[in-house]
């Protein structure tokens, strides 16, 4: 999980996770329609690049590129995040070439 330890400063609704060994635009592109989410940081949407945010925070290359962004909405059911979180797990195992 990346991000400040000072939970003040956390967004409650947002989680930046890194997954080594897993390229998190290759993960998306599986993914499909299963989950909405995003690759790195949010001002860097879209890029190939290691976000400046990633980099500030000093998060190694190795994770920076396997960074998901996924947020929440006031709608969102905890059985939506069960799902959006087995589908992920699941992905990035087959990845790693676990099962």
């Amino acid at each position: 999980v990346n991000g400040p330890a000072d939970r003040p400063r956390v967004l409650p609704n947002t989680l930046s996770v890194s997954i080594e060994g897993v390229k998190a635009s290759e993960l998306l592109a599986a993914l499909g329609d299963k989950v909405a989410a995003s690759a790195g940081a949010a001002c860097h949407s879209g890029g190939a690049t290691v976000s400046a945010v990633l980099r500030a925070i000093q998060l190694p290359s190795n994770l920076a590129v396997g960074t998901l962004r996924l947020s929440v909405g006031r709608h969102t059911t905890p059985e939506e995040i069960d799902q959006c979180a087995d589908a992920i797990i699941e992905e990035a195992k087959r990845q790693l070439g676990q099962r």
